[in-house]
């Protein structure tokens, strides 16, 4: 990783797109800074998308497509994708078939919770649809339990600085990433990936890292460096928040 700082004011010029993880990416201890909001503002006015890619739940993502400065949001680790549409908000999911989903991920819920009974689900499950969330405790052991519990069940599974993340349909952020970029926004990632720049901070942001050649990761991805197959091109000085900042002025800076 080399630090952001020390990138030359030209190298992101062929980014139109800025994709960016939420939790600790954007935000700074469950936080959005007035500075970092006003960067997702700059960056739109630019003409540049900015499509926050999160394991946040799908209430939390429909009220940032409609009042956040942002091209639209994939939420739940790739499920789903919101965007404002003629002051409508348009919904997009991974599946189609929604209420036989809603079975099978509550068939797992229950399995967790028989096998692991001290397993507590993220206070945000209620706003979920397309994804299980189960709170990260300081029981490593615990937390190696649930995972094998839903990925015994069928669910593909990742963790991030908040949860631990459990779905079905074998997505994954960048899987969402190529289908909405391609099918809303005319545009090919697999030849032309250097138009996209990524933001993150954890293991879910794995596949992002490592395709993506302008990949950013805030400073404290550096927790979980040992656990990435690749690591981010860049890393800023500070941690999420207003960290972002810095990437979204790298950006902007190649427009002069």
């Amino acid at each position: 990783m080399k630090q952001l700082e020390n990138a030359h004011a030209a190298t992101f010029r062929s980014v139109r797109f800025v994709l960016t993880d939420m939790d600790e990416t954007l935000t700074y201890k469950g936080k959005l800074a007035a500075a970092t909001y006003l960067a997702l503002e700059q960056l739109q006015r630019a003409g540049i998308h900015v499509i926050p890619v999160t394991a946040a739940p799908a209430g939390w993502c429909d009220q940032m497509a409609r009042m956040w400065p942002v091209a639209g949001v994939i939420g739940e680790n790739g499920g789903l994708f919101y965007h404002r549409s003629q002051e409508r908000i348009e919904r997009h999911y991974w599946h189609d078939v929604q209420a036989k989903l809603t079975q099978q991920l509550a068939h797992i819920i229950d399995d967790v919770k028989h096998q692991i009974p001290t397993a507590t689900l993220a206070d945000d499950q209620l706003f979920r649809l397309t994804s299980i969330a189960f709170s990260r405790t300081a029981d490593n052991e615990q937390n190696a339990a649930i995972i094998n519990c839903m990925r015994n069940a069928g669910a593909s599974v990742t963790v991030n600085n908040l949860w631990l993340l459990g779905w079905l349909g074998g997505y994954d952020k960048l899987v969402m990433a190529r289908k909405v970029l391609r099918e809303h926004y005319n545009l090919d990632i697999d030849s032309d990936p250097d138009s996209v720049l990524y933001t993150g901070d954890s293991l879910n942001d794995a596949p992002m890292f490592a395709f993506f050649r302008h990949s950013v990761g805030v400073s404290t991805v550096r927790e979980c460096l040992d656990s990435l197959p690749q690591a981010p091109a860049w890393i800023t000085r500070g941690p999420g928040g207003v960290e972002f900042v810095e990437a979204a002025n790298a950006v902007l800076a190649s427009r002069i």
